[in-house]
Parts: C-alpha cells; sequence; structure tokens
C-alpha cells in the first residue's frame, strides 16, 4: 500500500551535508520512493543550495508566516527533486539560513541556533498541515525537527509522528528562556514536557510526543536505556520502551565488501599457501605475525567493543595459545592495559600482536583474514564493525548483551551464524574460542556459518521495508512484530 511520507531534516545528500545524518536520510528517502510511496524531505534553503548551480530548484509559490516568541516571522517554499526522484521542499529565510555555516563557524555553534530550528520545525508542521494529500507519517530526524511531534500534538493534527535521532549526544539543550520561542503554554516547561534539569531539551520532547522512535537496532534501544549509552536521556527512553523500535541501520557498510580485497590476496597466490590461508597472508604480514596455515586467525577491534572484555582476553591468551593461533588487536586501549598488553606481545612472538592505531587499510586486512571476530564484551550500540565482520564472512565469538540477537544468533545444528558465550569470564570467552575454532575447522559447517551471516539483510531496501512497517502499524494498516 502507497503512504505519503513527509521527512524533516537539517541535512540532505548530496544538496547539503556535514556528516552520516545526511546520507541516511537520502538512503531512506530514496528507497521508500522505490518502494511505490510518496516520500518528500523538507530542508532549510540554506546558501550552500542556493548557490549550488548544479541544482534546479523554483518556487511553489507557498508562502506563509509563523510565529517564533514575540514576532511572526514569513517564509517562502521553494522546491527541487533528487536523482531518486524524492521530492525536496526548502524553507527559506535569508535571516536564518543563508549564512556560511550549517549550525555554526569556527567551531562554535551559532547563538540562535533555538530559534532557527523553531521556526523550521514549525514551518514543517505548517507545510504538512497545508499539503493535499495530508502525509500520513511525518518522520523527523535528530534534534532539529525533533519539537514537531510536541507541535502537532499541541496542535491536535491527524499525523502520525516518528522520530530518529541518529545521535543521543545532540540533544538540542538549550536554556530555558529560548522556551518562550516556542510559543507552547507553560505545562510543557515540565517533567513531563520538555524541560530537563532546568533547560529546554528538544530532543527529550520529541521522545516524549513522537508515536514511534527509533534507533539503529534492538542493541541500541537495550544499551540507550542504560546510563553508559543513554547520553542522560536514559531514564526518558526507559519511561517510554514500547515506543522504541529497533532497526539496524545500512549506514556504515557501503564499500565495505571482501571484493574489494581480491586483489590485495591475489598478489599472495603464488606462495604455497591453501585457498584459505590466502586472504590471512596480507593480515598476518601487516601485523608482523607469523606466516604459514595457522589453525585459527582471530581478529578483535576495540573500538567494536568500545574497549569492553579487553581484560578477559588477555586472561585467556595463555591457553589460548597452547593451540597453533594467532590473534590481532587492533585499537586503542585503557592505559592500565598497555604494559601487559605489551608482556603478552613479547611472550607470544608472531602468534599475538596489538596495533594501537586503528586505520581503514588495516582494518579491511582484518576483516578479509579474519576466521573468528571476537567480541569479548558487550558490543558497541551500533554493531557497525561486526555487521561489516559478517559481511566479510568472519565468524563471531560475542558475549551476550540485550539486542545481540539481530546480529548474531548462536550455532546449532539448526541453525546460527556465531558463538555466543552468557559467561563474562575468561574461561567463558576461552571456551567460545575453542569451540569456534573446532566448528569451522569443518568447511561445510563453516560455509553454513558465513551463509547464516549474509543472510542477515542490512540493505537500505531492507531497512526501508522494516520502515514501512513500522508506518503501517502506526496507520493501522499492517501488524509490525516487534522484537521481544
Amino acid at each position: 500500500m502507497s503512504m505519503n511520507i513527509l521527512m524533516a531534516a537539517s541535512e540532505l545528500a548530496p544538496l547539503v551535508r556535514s556528516g552520516g545524518l545526511a546520507d541516511a536520510v537520502a538512503e531512506l528517502s530514496g528507497e521508500l520512493q522505490k518502494l511505490g510511496n510518496e516520500v518528500s524531505v523538507v530542508l532549510p534553503y540554506y546558501r550552500a543550495i542556493r548557490e549550488d548551480k548544479s541544482l534546479k530548484t523554483r518556487k511553489t509559490g507557498v508562502r506563509f508566516s509563523v510565529s517564533v516568541g514575540a514576532g511572526r516571522y514569513p517564509c517562502d517554499i521553494f522546491e527541487c527533486k533528487t536523482a531518486s526522484g524524492v521530492q525536496v521542499f526548502l524553507v527559506s529565510r535569508d535571516e536564518y539560513f543563508d549564512r556560511s555555516g550549517l549550525y555554526g563557524i569556527d567551531g562554535r555553534d551559532y547563538q540562535d541556533n533555538a530559534a532557527r530550528f523553531i521556526f523550521f520545525t514549525k514551518c514543517v508542521v505548517e507545510l504538512a498541515r497545508r499539503l493535499e494529500p495530508s502525509p500520513s507519517i511525518v518522520h523527523l530526524h535528530s534534534w532539529e525537527t525533533s519539537l514537531a511531534p510536541v507541535f502537532v500534538r499541541e496542535q491536535g493534527l491527524p499525523f502520525r509522528t516518528v522520530l530518529t535521532p541518529h545521535s543521543l549526544e545532540y540533544q538540542g539543550n538549550f536554556w530555558s528562556y529560548d522556551f518562550g520561542l516556542t510559543n507552547l503554554s507553560g505545562d510543557y516547561f515540565s517533567a513531563r514536557g520538555v524541560e530537563y534539569f532546568g533547560s529546554m531539551n528538544c530532543l527529550k520532547g520529541g521522545i516524549l510526543y513522537a508515536d514511534a522512535v527509533v534507533l539503529p537496532g534492538e542493541r541500541f534501544v537495550s544499551a540507550a536505556q542504560t546510563g553508559e549509552h543513554g547520553c542522560g536521556l536514559d531514564p526518558v527512553l526507559r519511561e517510554h520502551h514500547h515506543k522504541l523500535y529497533g532497526i539496524p541501520a545500512s549506514s556504515g557498510l557501503q564499500g565495505w565488501n571482501p571484493a574489494n580485497e581480491a586483489a590485495l590476496a591475489a598478489k599472495f597466490s603464488a606462495k604455497n599457501l591453501p585457498a584459505r590461508a590466502k586472504n590471512r597472508a596480507p593480515l598476518l604480514e601487516a601485523c608482523g605475525l607469523a606466516p604459514g596455515d595457522p589453525r585459527a586467525v582471530y581478529v578483535a577491534f576495540t573500538e567494536a567493543t568500545q574497549g569492553a572484555g579487553i581484560d578477559l582476553l588477555l586472561a585467556a591468551l595463555d591457553r589460548l595459545f597452547v593451540e597453533d593461533v594467532r590473534l590481532a588487536l587492533l585499537g586503542p586501549v585503557k592505559p592500565e592495559l598497555t604494559i601487559p598488553l605489551e608482556a603478552a606481545r613479547r611472550k607470544y612472538p608472531g602468534q599475538f600482536a596489538h596495533l594501537e592505531k586503528f586505520e581503514e587499510p588495516l582494518a579491511r586486512k582484518a576483516l578479509a583474514g579474519a576466521d573468528i571476530f571476537v567480541l569479548p564484551g558487550a558490543v558497541e550500540p551500533k554493531t557497525i564493525w561486526l555487521k561489516r565482520a559478517l559481511s566479510y564472512g568472519a565468524i563471531p565469538v560475542a558475549a551476550r548483551c540485550g539486542g545481540l540477537f539481530q546480529t548474531v544468533l548462536d550455532w546449532d545444528q539448526e541453525g546460527g551464524n556465531g558463538f555466543v558465550f552468557s559467561s563474562a569470564t575468561a574461561d567463558g570467552l576461552l571456551d567460545a574460542c575453542r569451540h569456534a575454532a573446532r566448528k569451522i575447522a569443518d568447511p561445510e559447517t563453516r560455509e553454513k556459518l558465513q551463509q547464516a551471516s549474509l543472510a542477515l539483510d542490512f540493505s537500505p531496501a531492507a531497512v526501508a521495508r522494516r520502515h514501512v512497517a513500522l508506518y503501517e502499524q502506526l496507520t493501522g494498516s499492517h501488524g509490525l512484530t516487534r522484537a521481544a
């Protein structure tokens, strides 16, 4: 069933971009359009867009005014289309958007960012109210538009609202006096509204009033409700856990394909190595590990676990290296682990390597050459490195944590793509690593594990389909089975 979807964001590639937000919005809107939906995106009409001669923008003739505090400010609506055919509405007001920077300049935010994006968000809501046919879903991205669900609820508008924060670190936190710019009643500046520790928190307001909040995977849904990863909003997210949906993001996978490393492995083809070892050779050489055909090559990234569990890995080395295996640890560690890691490197030359400088070329070699990708601690919430490892065919050994089931299922005869250990001890990690090495020694089992990983669909099209299922649930079209 085709739906009318209006998105709002502060960036959209290729029109204007400062980071991953622009790419994510472009990817999602384009894929939703391919699925037969009518999709439009609303952006501020920045100077960078206006001066881009390759863009064909035109004035729609739509003009209206919105209140921002004591003033009432007009805007003009322009439009253009992306290469994927998505319609883009541009909110024009030179006072706010005809500037050299998007959010600030010389490393400092513009002092009137609260006014700028409250104005923009109010224009989004007013535009949605005027569109024919009316949008079924208004999907907001990041803090810059996160007050829209508050305005929609306050005005009693018939839209269902979805909020994707993209990053919980950026919350649109402003001093209390800026609340007056919203023109909301004082009741909204409370614990049940946009007030948070005496300030106005735009993202908090969006979480409270949106019909659904999308986070990048169930792992992130679980992690965001903890003090470690919730960026101070974990109490709010726990209270509203019923509206949190984990849809694994596809961002971060573009360009990460094992085929890209084929040429690298080919230069070792003349060496007298088994076919499986040729992918390992570039990694072993880059890390200074002993060449040959060891039983297994283990790889761990500290970035993939945010440094968690490395102490368990170190405690397991004596027993792990009884067998002919290699272990490459990539990425920085806590200062207290520097000396133990250096001691391990000297004790196990040729078997263990720690490279603190984490660079993309080395990471690619590591993913291509790894038999087993070790996650000794809870994985990073967005699981970017884990998903990349799976796409390269590395078999994961992972510590059990909330939401892990979306990326790693424990192996048994009926399926699964990796090995999960529940005991957060060196023994638990060691047993899982040894078990994994024994299982993948059988080529048929290894193939089944790899195929199970490749069957996990993190493609942009799959992400878009999950969003459509959510939209349909919110509008009563169809049901969505949520993960437990």
